[in-house]
């Protein structure tokens, strides 16, 4: 399989925060004491300070939820890098530079990925099975690269900040108590060319000339743009979205059975996130995303986001019909750590392989948390053998099963709802997961290469 990725790659800085290392530091911070409970009441969604930094830490691991917050400070992202990037491990980062690479080492053939500031650090961490880059008219694989790019090409690193916690962490702040109800993470992100959707010239110049060989495309990013300025009238956001639109167009003339698939991401903006919900999905194949993803989306369009945080599968799957059924979207994937669920308008296509990729995507992905490394996919299904079924996913699937109009037989949950298709398979729970930073990446590419697989 040949496949296109665009547009975000990075380098992720994970560190795994020790929670009476953070107590000191919030004891500490008198600019954060002062703020706390408003900032933790009225969230600020993004990093203009230190104390945004803690506030939007802080409630992922009261929730254990995940977010990404972007930073506007730079000063702000040189105090993170003083005080944890020497002690961090550093590797591929970005939802497509992580998708790439789960792609090139599940056996894709030609996987050719769009960098925004293609740096001989950033190159290292690229599979070197089956990724190339174009470079002067030419591809060269990631080894290669690295070998011919400049010591010095005036090229950023863009180092975005993970932050791993687990199930049973705890932080003392001024008395209070925070306990971790279960494992995320929160991302820290200075990123000045992929908030723009930056397209390297040697990528597009390919992709123009060679879609045509391409089987698919997995794209991402979006949810980086940022709100214009107060007052400003240039709606810049919407230019760089449509100018992405055209491109996707492009790829679709040149070769109209070209598979699209979106990863929305967690979007800072409820406006902007509507707004690329709305153009994209039209055009594009399928949109993947988790259930706070879909839940904020949803809110904005009147449905009630609760019972989705809740990870009911009867309102996930309701709201994804709903959501696809208003905008023009054919198929959504909604990926959640107990489950996976698929919609589609198209009702012929085949259950069982949608099944198939799903059960695959979450096999690689428990794998990946157990072992924290991609391997040959063979090993990796051997491991994920090993590793259980999510008992709440199991009794999701049971709940959907009861509910939609006409189910069918199927080795898991399928049949039609609301005059969608919709399948459902269980995750596998890894108890004591190395890392969680990539999982969502790591299923909805596994499944996608795996269809791809079974249409060709």
């Amino acid at each position: 399989m040949n496949i296109l990725c665009a547009y975000n790659a990075n380098i992720d800085s994970i560190n795994h925060i020790d929670g009476q290392e953070l107590s000191r530091m919030l004891e500490e911070s008198t600019e954060f004491q002062d703020k706390f409970q408003e900032k933790l009441v009225n969230p600020p969604g993004s990093i203009s300070s230190k104390s945004d930094f803690f506030a939007g830490l802080l409630l992922c691991m009261r929730d254990g939820t995940g977010a990404e917050w972007l930073i506007h400070d730079k000063e702000v992202f040189e105090w993170l890098k003083k005080t944890f990037l020497n002690d961090s491990l550093m590797r591929m980062g970005g939802n497509m530079g992580i998708m790439a690479n789960v792609l090139s080492e599940l056996g894709a053939s030609k996987v050719v990925p769009n960098v925004a500031s293609l740096s001989k650090l950033q190159a290292s961490f690229f599979s070197q099975k089956a990724i190339f880059h174009p470079y002067d008219g030419k591809l060269y694989n990631s080894k290669e690269i690295g070998a011919i790019l400049p010591a010095n090409n005036n090229r950023p690193e863009l180092i975005h900040f993970v932050f791993d916690f687990k199930k049973g962490d705890t932080v003392n702040f001024s008395g209070d108590i925070i306990s971790v109800p279960r494992e995320n993470r929160f991302i820290a992100t200075y990123d000045l060319l992929n908030f723009q959707l930056h397209l390297n010239e040697h990528f597009r110049d390919y992709s123009m000339k060679n879609t045509a060989e391409m089987d698919g495309a997995i794209i991402s990013g979006f949810h980086m743009l940022q709100e214009d300025e107060e007052g400003s009238e240039k709606n810049d956001y919407k230019l760089k979205l449509d100018t992405s639109l055209k491109q996707l167009q492009s790829w679709k003339e040149a070769r109209k059975d070209l598979y699209i698939h979106v990863e929305f991401g967690h979007f800072s903006s409820g406006k902007i996130a509507s707004y690329a919900f709305s153009i994209l999905s039209p055009i594009v194949d399928r949109i993947g995303m988790n259930e706070d993803e879909l839940a904020m989306l949803a809110s904005i369009n009147g449905m009630d986001p609760k019972p989705i945080l809740a990870m009911d599968s009867v309102a996930i799957a309701e709201s994804a019909i709903k959501l696809c059924s208003d905008f023009g979207l054919c198929r959504m994937l909604v990926h959640t750590r107990e489950f996976a669920l698929s919609v589609s308008c198209r009702t012929d296509d085949d259950p069982e392989k949608t099944i198939n990729a799903m059960d695959f995507g979450a096999g690689c992905a428990a794998a990946f948390a157990c072992s924290g490394k991609l391997t040959d996919r063979g090993e990796l299904l051997t491991i994920a053998s090993n590793i259980p079924k999510s008992e709440f996913g199991k009794a999701a699937s049971s709940k959907l099963a009861k509910h939609i109009e006409e189910e069918w037989k199927c080795s898991n949950t399928c049949g039609i709802h609301m005059s969608y298709l919709v399948t459902i398979v269980p995750t596998r729970i890894c108890d004591d997961p190395v890392s969680t930073v990539g999982l969502g990446d790591t299923i909805s590419s596994a499944i996608f290469l795996r269809e791809l697989e079974l249409k060709s």
